[in-house]
C-alpha cells in the first residue's frame, strides 16, 4: 500500500513561476487596496474593475509555466498516493502533471454565475466581460473565494490531513486562515517538511524538518530523495 504525502503549497512556490504573491508587505496586491479588489463589497462597490484586475491576473496566469518545484511534486505521483491543498488560484500543480489537488481559494481560470457558485466555466481566453451571462442570466465572476466570504472545500481539506503519512509544507507564511489551521489536524507522529526561505513558526507536537530555501531549488532534492528512500 502507497505511503499517502499531502502537500500545503502557498504564494510562495507560484512567486518562482513570476505570480506575484498576494500581499505585498505595504498590503497591496499589485498596486491595489484588497478591499478594492478582493471582496463582496467591491464586487458589489465597482464590478468592472474587480473584473479588469482578476482579467490581469489571469493574463499573468496563462502565460506562466510550472516551475522546478511544481513539476518535482507531480513526480511524487510514481510511488505514493498524493494530495495537493493550495491556496493558489493558478493551475500551475496542474499543469505540471499533478492529479489531486484541492483548491481552497478557487481556480481563476474559471469563470462562474453570480447567483449559483456551482456553475462554472472553463476559460478559453483571460478575459471575462461584462455582459457575459450564464445561463441564469447572472453575470459571470471570478471563480476565486474573496475575503469575507465562505471557504467551501475547508472541510474536506479538514477531513483529508489525518489521513496523511507526510506532509510537505512548500511557499506558505501560514498566515491566512483557514488554511493555516490545516497542520492542526495531521496526526502527532507525523513527519511535517517545511520549505520556505522564511520559515513559518509551526508549533507542533510533529517532528518538523525545516529545509530553508528556495521551492525550485529545495523541492526537487527532497522529492529525489523522498522517492529513492520509498
Amino acid at each position: 500500500m502507497k505511503k499517502r504525502i499531502i502537500i500545503l503549497t502557498g504564494a510562495g512556490i507560484s512567486a518562482e513561476s513570476g505570480l506575484n504573491t498576494f500581499r505585498d508587505a505595504d498590503g497591496l496586491w499589485e498596486g491595489y487596496n484588497i478591499e478594492d479588489v478582493a471582496t463582496p463589497e467591491a464586487w458589489k462597490r465597482n464590478p468592472e474593475l474587480v473584473q479588469d484586475f482578476y482579467n490581469e491576473r489571469r493574463k499573468s496566469v496563462m502565460a506562466a509555466k510550472p516551475n522546478l518545484a511544481h513539476l518535482a511534486l507531480a513526480k511524487l505521483d510514481e510511488k505514493f498516493e498524493t494530495l495537493i491543498i493550495t491556496q493558489n488560484i493558478d493551475d500551475l500543480h496542474e499543469r505540471a502533471g499533478s492529479k489531486a489537488i484541492i483548491h481552497l481559494h478557487g481556480e481563476i481560470i474559471y469563470s462562474r454565475s453570480s447567483k449559483n457558485s456551482a456553475l462554472l466555466y472553463k476559460m478559453k481566453n483571460h478575459e471575462i466581460k461584462m455582459g457575459e451571462f450564464c445561463e441564469l442570466g447572472s453575470q459571470l465572476r471570478p471563480h476565486v473565494v474573496w475575503f469575507g466570504e465562505d471557504v467551501p472545500l475547508i472541510t474536506k481539506a479538514m477531513h483529508e490531513m489525518p489521513k496523511a503519512d507526510m506532509v510537505i509544507l512548500v511557499g506558505s507564511s501560514l498566515a491566512v486562515y483557514p488554511a493555516a489551521g490545516l497542520l492542526e489536524y495531521v496526526r502527532p507522529e507525523v513527519p511535517i517538511y517545511v520549505v520556505d526561505p522564511k520559515i513559518p513558526n509551526v508549533n507542533l507536537p510533529n517532528k518538523i524538518i525545516k529545509i530553508q530555501e528556495k521551492a525550485s531549488k529545495a523541492v526537487p532534492i527532497l522529492v529525489d530523495k523522498l522517492l529513492k528512500d520509498a
